[in-house]
């Protein structure tokens, strides 16, 4: 299975092939969860060219069940090697789309600071709710019209993930990512977890700790979906 490495690489050259098209997605215990009853999620995580293990419970049933999925890798560390990668190489276009426009702020006094050589071409905070297909045309166009090489998308899975696959084909941008709560960890709005929690596995305590309401369901319904599936499926060997 696909390394940061191998996915950099992969990126890097859709980004001068400028033809082909790179969708980034993470897979946690919760989107696998949820992926089970929603359709079009599923079907977007199922389409994307790179879609990683983002979460230590991944990894652990997948060891258990004895089934590939490759190394664990968060959306941060993803964001961060290709960001680095485009720097080292003094050129690239990215633009950020989703969350606050506080946060997207945040985002740009950072980002000009660690990456002078990259071009920030564009931010844009969403509407709250539905969209419009005016809306959603109009976003489009602006997406477009600024021509980045990257397009990070940051808002909840599963909306953010269904939202790139309904539109890549629209969106003329080499590599796409679906990252959510970076947006928030880059900014500083929500620090990410210390680097020895992260390496003990144990970052959804840390989460849990600090927004208990906001991650419960995913810690106590979604994470016991999860492993009931795999035991189910993969140990029992049901298929349905």
């Amino acid at each position: 299975m696909e390394g940061l490495p191998d996915l950099t690489r992969e990126a890097l050259a859709a980004v001068d092939s400028n033809r082909s098209q790179v969708v980034f997605v993470c897979a946690n215990p919760h989107s696998l969860a949820v992926a089970q009853t929603d359709i079009r999620f599923r079907e977007a995580l199922s389409q994307a060219e790179q879609v990683v293990a983002d979460g230590v419970g991944i990894t652990l049933m997948a060891r258990l069940a004895r089934v590939r999925c490759g190394p664990r890798i968060t959306g941060h560390d993803y964001f961060y090697a290709l960001l680095n990668a485009l720097q080292q190489r003094g050129q690239g276009r990215i633009f950020f789309f989703g969350s606050s426009q506080r946060v997207l702020d945040l985002i740009v006094e950072r980002f000009r600071h660690e990456f002078p050589a990259l071009t920030l071409c564009g931010i844009h905070s969403p509407p709250f709710g539905a969209w419009s297909e005016d809306e959603n045309t109009r976003m489009i166009r602006l997406i477009n019209d600024a021509q980045p090489d990257v397009l990070w998308v940051g808002m909840t899975a599963p909306k953010q993930e269904t939202w790139v696959q309904t539109n890549r084909k629209r969106l003329r941008v080499p590599v796409i990512g679906s990252i959510g709560a970076v947006f928030d960890f880059y900014a500083g709005t929500h620090p990410r977890s210390p680097r020895w929690i992260c390496r003990l596995g144990l970052e959804w305590v840390y989460r849990f700790v600090r927004e208990p309401r906001r991650m419960w369901r995913r810690n106590f319904v979604s994470a016991p979906k999860f492993i009931g599936l795999i035991v189910w499926r993969h140990i029992l060997g049901f298929s349905k």
